[in-house]
């Protein structure tokens, strides 16, 4: 029997904030605020337009955020944490929120998003390794698990050296 779930993928608001803090923690426990991820988060706002939640009878289920980074020179944008409720996994929440974040990001000029993942669930999203040796995150992180997806074709290539936060403009 199949159940056919009405949900909807939406830009998050400031009063989603304690439900999304309730998934992070539900789902990854208290480690999370100490991943080589976060260190590039620290300090810097994710782009509103692109932090999305899925929503079904009024609970959120999924989120995800974008971040602004640079590869070496190159701007960049850093995604995660995607994060989907425990009860509500491998049901296509993540999925659907970072596909029409994906796409929100290529709408609005963004070249190339890397994140530190699960090499074949992002797959399924266009993410591919990123070639050893091309960039240096500023902690430990198992290499294969460097991803990037290229908005614009060409996008990695430009890309290369130390990831960090954005340059001040």
């Amino acid at each position: 029997m199949t159940i056919d779930r009405s949900y909807a993928v939406r830009p998050e608001r400031p009063a989603d904030q304690s439900a999304i803090d309730d998934l992070l923690a539900r789902a990854f426990g208290p480690g999370r605020h100490v991943l080589t991820a976060n260190r590039l988060r620290e300090g810097v706002e994710p782009i509103a337009e692109l932090s999305l939640v899925a929503e079904e009878d009024g609970a959120l289920v999924a989120s995800v955020r974008f971040w602004p980074i640079r590869i070496g020179s190159a701007p960049a944008l850093l995604l995660g944490p995607l994060v989907v409720a425990p009860d509500r996994r491998n049901q296509g929440y993540g999925l659907a929120v970072m596909r029409r974040g994906l796409e929100l990001a290529g709408k609005a000029g963004h070249r190339l998003v890397m994140l530190v993942g699960d090499p074949p669930y992002y797959a399924r999203a266009g993410f591919a390794p990123v070639p050893p040796g091309r960039i240096a995150l500023p902690g430990p992180v198992d290499p294969r698990r460097v991803l990037a997806v290229e908005l614009v074709p060409g996008a990695l290539a430009e890309a290369t050296g130390r990831v960090g936060k954005p340059l001040s403009d």
